[in-house]
């Protein structure tokens, strides 16, 4: 993943985002403290929200950066793809909204467990073979990146 920030669209408002990342080539990574585990290539549609300081644009920033301490399991996976889009929207706590959302179109496969330690979803985490068409309500603000 590129080491560069996103630009102006993000500051520290806190709010809600989903990175939308490729994974060229199937991947055995390991994530955190669990065994190692096949991700198949694709799209990757990650949900999470950031309402800690520094808002949106820290935590963004944060996934972004190549260099890190390994905090959550999405630390592990972005390392091995690249950032297509981000979508986000300011001052919504809309994590399990949109993952459940997600969740309900076909061709999207969660990957069990993976980022919904804090909350009752059964991921935050979902491949897709494609860039899927989604329809999230409310509607994010869309950012894109480079893919």
């Amino acid at each position: 993943m590129p080491g560069e920030p996103i630009g102006d669209g993000l500051n520290s408002t806190p709010g809600t985002y989903v990175l939308v990342v490729n994974l060229d080539q199937p991947a055995n990574i390991r994530v955190g403290k669990r065994s190692s585990q096949q991700f198949r290539s694709g799209y990757y549609l990650y949900v999470g929200s950031a309402f800690g300081p520094g808002g949106l644009k820290s935590r963004v920033g944060r996934h972004i950066r190549s260099e890190k301490k390994m905090r959550w399991h999405i630390d592990y996976l972005l390392p091995h793809t690249n950032l297509c889009w981000l979508w986000y929207l300011p001052m919504q706590r809309l994590e399990c909204t949109w993952s459940q959302a997600i969740a309900t179109i076909e061709a999207a496969n969660p990957i069990t467990g993976f980022g919904a330690s804090d909350c009752r979803c059964s991921s935050h985490l979902y491949h897709f073979q494609s860039v899927p068409e989604i329809d999230l309500k409310p509607s994010p603000l869309i950012a894109l990146i480079d893919c």
